[in-house]
C-alpha cells in the first residue's frame, strides 16, 4: 500500500502544472506558427497529428498527408502570405488536450481572419494538433 501511494504521488509530481501546461502549447502555437515565416513546410507537417481534421472553406482537410498536400501551397515562395499568434490558450484538467485561438494576419499585418485549433499532448512536452478551424473576420456589414 505504501508502495502503491509513493508511485502515485511521484506521478502527480513529475506532470507539469495546468500553468505550465498552458505555456508548452502556446510555445507549441508559436512555434508553428514560426513554420509559416521559415518557410519550412516539413516541420509544419511534423505539428499535424495523423488524423488531424482541418476545417477552413467547403472542404474539410482528413489526415496529416491530406492537410500538407493542401497547405503545400502556401510554403511556395520566399514571403509568408500570412501569419498567426495565439492570443488564447486553455488545457483540459487531465492535461491531454488543449485550445489555441487568435488572429490571422495578412503579409502586411492587416487582421484577415481567426484561427481555432485543439491541440493533443501525445507525449511529455510533446503536442500535436488533431483540429483545426479558420475563419474570416466578422463582416462590418450594415443593412
Amino acid at each position: 500500500m505504501c508502495i502503491s501511494l509513493l508511485m502515485l504521488a511521484m506521478a502527480s509530481a513529475a506532470r507539469p502544472s495546468h500553468d505550465e501546461l498552458k505555456k508548452e502549447v502556446a510555445a507549441a502555437e508559436r512555434a508553428f506558427a514560426a513554420t509559416m515565416q521559415a518557410r519550412d513546410h516539413a516541420a509544419f507537417t511534423a505539428f499535424l497529428a495523423d488524423e488531424a481534421i482541418f476545417l477552413s472553406g467547403p472542404t474539410v482537410l482528413r489526415g496529416r498527408e491530406m492537410i500538407a498536400n493542401a497547405w503545400r501551397k502556401y510554403y511556395v515562395g520566399d514571403r509568408a502570405p500570412f501569419s498567426w499568434a495565439p492570443e488564447q490558450v486553455e488545457v483540459v484538467e487531465s492535461g491531454t488536450l488543449a485550445y489555441s485561438g487568435g488572429r490571422v494576419y495578412d503579409a502586411g499585418g492587416k487582421v484577415i481572419g481567426r484561427f481555432n485549433s485543439i491541440w493533443r499532448l501525445e507525449a511529455p512536452g510533446r503536442w500535436k494538433i488533431v483540429f483545426d478551424r479558420g475563419e474570416a473576420p466578422p463582416c462590418n456589414c450594415t443593412p
